[in-house]
């Protein structure tokens, strides 16, 4: 069974509204797993949740507080999920009647079929028989809203039986308890992490961080370390410099706090860089070489060259700049989008192994690689901006699941009118750019198909 939320996935950042230098002072040994906004970029809340094994059977009434403050970060999540269940839920069952009322107009014409000519009997026959697989889906979808419910009224149960013993210490099982909490706590994880895939649907933003460096250059932060981790790093230019700067946090970011700096054996080329997994992946100027230097290490671990990849402004993006060769990450692993003389300029995607950087796959599209603005990759999809400039929008999307394409239209609101780098990071499902001088970010909104349990 298949089912489909039309879910809003907000910036997961600890910056989380349009003041960027806020930021969400945690204990220590807790761990944000989740944030969320409303339609202004106002945070709604920030689920919070301690590590395995914090509580122990010493200090029961710390133990009680640790359980309630879990209770609370669970019921806010829940509460956002409902929401925004209940506003899709008008959507669902709008779309329901309109299947209800289109078999109903079905019956009479086939009643009357012979005052109805053919051709258009034949499209209102090909249109419920398109519609007819949806019963099931809106069905499972009400079935999942209900189940929504339910995990808010065992939190607010929950949160009523802490409530009650916490001056009585000792008149409830308290195993019992913490095992019903962990239990909640993980069937809400569960939950929460099937909405990792989607289609783009909506960019909305961006949310100004910083303004800093010259017009063209790159920042970002690793997808692939913990939400424990918020390094940033940043490379300004898209030429002649090997230096990169690390900051220890989105905090020391914007007030321009380094807490290290990395000289690069070689200068890179474009603004097209990614870290993924504590290495740096970029194009060593003027050839087609891509190097992965590993900042644990502080030196180059591989280098290989990208077969038949144009490179030095032979196939740039729009505004040119060595935006030859583009790396980056999604929820499937490490990319590269490129092209070549054998697909007559049009932009090749290949996955990359991270390790050695061998082409896993490819996939060749009919994309002009000197007319696309930016990409970036979400969930195996490449989308392409049909410029660097105001009024660009997400034009084409490139499925490497199905190879094949479609004509979008999604506005990128171009707020200082030259965009040089733009990159999708998975763990924050934000988009990350630079524009003329300004480090930029976007909200993503995606189109979830989920799995139940009973797929097969």
């Amino acid at each position: 069974m298949m089912l489909l939320l039309l879910i809003s996935i907000k910036l997961l950042l600890l910056l989380c509204i349009q003041r960027p230098s806020t930021s969400v002072r945690l204990k220590e040994g807790w761990q944000v797993y989740s944030s969320a906004q409303d339609a202004d970029g106002r945070c709604i809340c920030t689920v919070v949740a301690p590590e395995q094994n914090l509580c122990s059977r010493d200090a029961k009434s710390k133990q009680l507080r640790t359980l309630q403050e879990k209770i609370q970060n669970m019921s806010q999540s829940i509460e956002v999920l409902n929401l925004r269940t209940q506003r899709d839920f008008q959507y669902v069952m709008k779309m329901e009647s309109q299947i209800k009322g289109l078999r109903s107009k079905l019956r009479q014409v086939e009643t009357n079929w012979r005052t109805l000519p053919t051709k258009n009997f034949q499209e209102l026959k090909g249109k419920m028989a398109d519609l007819q697989p949806l019963v099931p889906v809106l069905n499972q979808y009400k079935a999942d809203a209900g189940l929504i419910s339910q995990f808010k009224e065992e939190v607010r149960n929950l949160s009523l039986v802490l409530t009650g013993i916490q001056e009585e210490i000792g008149a409830f099982d308290y195993e019992e308890l913490q095992h019903r909490v962990t239990n909640l706590e993980t069937r809400l994880r569960n939950c929460m992490n099937k909405l990792t895939c989607g289609k783009l649907m909506k960019i909305s933003g961006p949310s100004t961080v910083k303004t800093s460096g010259t017009r063209f250059g790159a920042w970002m932060t690793d997808p692939q370390v913990s939400t424990a981790s918020s390094k940033v790093w940043y490379m300004d230019s898209y030429t002649n410099n090997k230096i990169v700067r690390e900051y220890k946090s989105m905090s020391d970011f914007i007030a321009g706090v380094e807490s290290r700096t990395y000289n690069l054996p070689f200068h890179w080329a474009g603004t097209n860089h990614v870290v993924y997994n504590g290495s740096l992946y970029y194009n060593k100027y003027q050839s087609n070489i891509i190097v992965r230097y590993s900042f644990e290490s502080g030196r180059v671990v591989t280098q290989r060259a990208l077969e038949f990849a144009g490179f030095h402004n032979v196939y740039p993006y729009t505004w040119g700049g060595f935006s030859d060769i583009d790396l980056m990450a999604d929820e499937l692993g490490l990319w590269v989008v490129y092209a070549t003389n054998q697909n007559a300029g049009n932009i090749v995607i290949s996955q990359l192994d991270p390790e050695t950087l061998q082409v896993l796959n490819s996939w060749n599209t009919e994309y002009s690689k000197r007319n696309a603005g930016e990409s970036f990759m979400i969930c195996g999809t490449l989308y392409i901006t049909n410029s660097h400039l105001t009024g660009a929008k997400v034009y084409y999307s490139y499925s490497t699941k199905t190879s094949s394409y479609e004509y979008t239209d999604i506005p990128i609101h171009n707020q200082y009118f030259h965009m040089s780098m733009l990159d999708y990071n998975a763990r924050e499902r934000a988009l990350y750019g630079w524009n003329n001088g300004h480090q930029v970010l976007f909200n993503v909104t995606l189109f979830h198909v989920i799995k139940t349990d009973d797929d097969s």
